[in-house]
């Protein structure tokens, strides 16, 4: 998995799998989520993303089953 900040355009992607893109999809006007060729979520992006998420208090957490 990735993540990725680009502050110059404020666009936030998280990339779940890395996997050839097939499809895109609008969620709304500032997000998008991408589909593999079986029509499995492989990344999302999200535009104005200061505003939409909280990019600076960012924290990742990992918990075994």
């Amino acid at each position: 998995m990735k993540i990725r900040y680009v502050d110059d355009t404020d666009t936030l992607h998280i990339e779940f799998r890395a996997t050839e893109v097939a499809e895109t999809r609008d969620v709304d006007e500032d997000t998008l989520l991408d589909f593999d060729r079986d029509g499995k979520i492989c990344g999302i992006t999200i535009e104005h993303a200061k505003q939409r998420t909280e990019i600076p208090q960012f924290s990742y957490e990992y918990s075994a089953a």
